[in-house]
């Protein structure tokens, strides 16, 4: 079990980083608020977590215990594999996602691509009581400077499994629908507004709106 990493960033985009451990690069997945506050050459710590299955090993990196906390634990709702856990870390703040577990808000979570009602319902049946909120603040995200954001923002939603060309028009949807992210373009607040784009668009398909 790796449960951190320490090294200078090898590499850098918005859904991953190579971290430099006594001249082994480890690839670490991570959501973009995290992988935003990395630079290039700079040391960084990050709490990990390990996930081994029969063909492969996958290491999730996070900026701190709470975000690897929130992560283990909705790897026990039934459903939910890391892929998943980590987008609704990318929408959702983890102190949010305490607050919608404890006071049953399951709305909250639809507004990740891939968590509809049912699942959404699931996440608070099940972690009732095995999250409560901390009262810490609910954060901006900060920047990330790796890339041209776009291409940033493209490469994360590729990696959650949308392919370029639905990235790229949900991306400008989104920004229509919320021109004041333009400003300053923050990688993350755009991720974040894309997926909450396409959550909602979901469902106005299935009402039959267009």
């Amino acid at each position: 079990m790796i449960s951190f990493v320490r090294g200078p960033v090898a590499s850098l985009s918005l859904a991953q980083a190579v971290i430099d451990v006594n001249g082994v690069g480890m690839l670490v997945h991570a959501t973009p608020k995290t992988l935003g506050g990395l630079r290039l050459g700079e040391e960084v710590r990050l709490t990990t977590a390990m996930i081994v299955r029969e063909d492969s090993m996958t290491l999730y990196g996070f900026a701190d215990e709470q975000e690897r906390e929130v992560f283990d634990i909705l790897l026990s709702v039934s459903g939910i594999g890391p892929r998943l856990a980590l987008a609704i870390l990318s929408v959702l703040e983890p102190e949010s996602i305490r607050i919608g577990v404890d006071t049953g808000d399951g709305k909250v979570f639809t507004k990740v691509p891939g968590v509809g009602p049912k699942v959404a319902g699931r996440i608070v049946l099940e972690l009732k009581g095995k999250l409560k909120p901390t009262g810490a603040a609910v954060a901006s995200a900060p920047a990330a400077a790796a890339l041209e954001w776009k291409d940033q923002v493209v490469a994360a939603m590729t990696s959650l499994g949308w392919n370029e060309k639905d990235a790229l028009k949900a991306i400008d949807a989104a920004m229509a629908a919320e021109p004041e992210l333009a400003e300053g373009a923050n990688v993350a607040a755009v991720l974040r507004a894309t997926l909450r784009w396409l959550g909602q668009d979901n469902t106005r398909q299935k009402n039959g709106v267009r």
